[in-house]
C-alpha cells in the first residue's frame, strides 16, 4: 500500500485500488524486476510527498523522469544534490536568472520549491533507463490526471506551469476559473528558443499568487 504520508493519502486511496493501477503495478513489478527503470521504486511518488495539497500552490508538470543513471528522484526537472543539471534543468535555470534574478549554486535539486508548495508533477512517473516516453500509456496518465482533478477542486488560486504538448494536454481538466495556466513549450534544447526563454513564467507566477493573498515563491536554491 502506497503511503504519502499527508493528506493525498486520504485523497488518493481508492485510485490505488481502481483495475487500471492494479495493471500499472504488476507491469512495473515485472519492469523493476527485468530492466533498470527510474526513479528507485521508493522514490516514484516524492514530488506528492513533499508538496501536500493542502499546502500546494504552483504546479510545474513535466513529461516522464530523467532517464539516465542517478538522475531522476520523483520530482519533474530536479536532480539530487551532487548530479550535474540536465541541459532542461539548466535552461529553466537560465530563464530564472533572466527573469527574477536566480543565481545558481551548483546544484539542481528543486526540494525547496516543494517545501513552498510547488507540486513537481510528472505526466508519467517512471521511465525505463535510457528510454523516453517508454512508460507512457501504461496507466501513469490516469493516475496523474486524477491528481490534477482534485487540484482543480481547490478553492484557493494554483497556478499551473504548463511546459510542452504533455503538460498541455493537461489544461483540459483545469476547468475551476479561480486557476491559472501559463502555457509555453518544454525547456529542453530542441524547443526553448520557441518560447520558453522569455517567457517569464516564475514572476508571473508570482505576480498571481501575491495578487490572490499568497506568499510569492522564493526561487533562489
Amino acid at each position: 500500500m502506497v503511503q504519502l504520508g499527508n493528506d493525498w493519502d486520504s485523497i488518493l486511496a481508492d485510485e490505488f485500488q481502481k483495475p487500471y493501477y492494479k495493471q500499472l503495478r504488476a507491469f512495473l513489478k515485472e519492469e523493476y524486476s527485468s530492466h533498470k527503470i527510474y526513479p528507485h521504486m521508493n522514490d516514484i511518488f516524492n514530488a506528492l510527498k513533499a508538496s501536500s495539497f493542502e499546502n500546494t500552490r504552483v504546479v510545474i508538470i513535466g513529461q516522464d523522469p530523467y532517464h539516465g543513471e542517478g538522475q531522476a528522484h520523483g520530482m519533474c526537472f530536479s536532480v539530487k544534490k551532487g548530479v550535474a543539471p540536465p541541459p532542461s534543468l539548466k535552461n529553466i535555470f537560465s530563464e530564472l536568472t533572466t527573469d527574477v534574478g536566480f543565481k545558481p549554486i551548483g546544484h539542481g535539486e528543486l526540494t525547496d520549491w516543494a517545501n513552498q508548495g510547488v507540486l513537481l508533477l510528472n505526466t508519467v512517473l517512471t521511465v525505463r533507463e535510457g528510454c523516453p516516453n517508454s512508460h507512457k500509456g501504461k496507466g501513469w496518465e490516469f493516475f496523474t490526471d486524477r491528481v490534477i482533478n482534485e487540484l482543480n477542486r481547490k478553492t484557493t488560486p494554483v497556478v499551473f506551469l504548463l511546459w510542452g504538448a504533455n503538460a498541455k494536454n493537461k489544461a483540459k481538466i483545469i476547468t475551476n476559473p479561480i486557476h491559472h495556466k501559463l502555457e509555453t513549450v518544454h525547456p529542453s534544447p530542441l524547443s526553448a528558443y520557441g518560447g520558453f526563454f522569455g517567457c517569464k513564467h516564475f514572476s508571473r507566477c508570482n505576480e498571481i499568487l501575491v495578487s490572490s493573498g499568497q506568499q510569492p515563491i522564493n526561487w533562489q536554491l
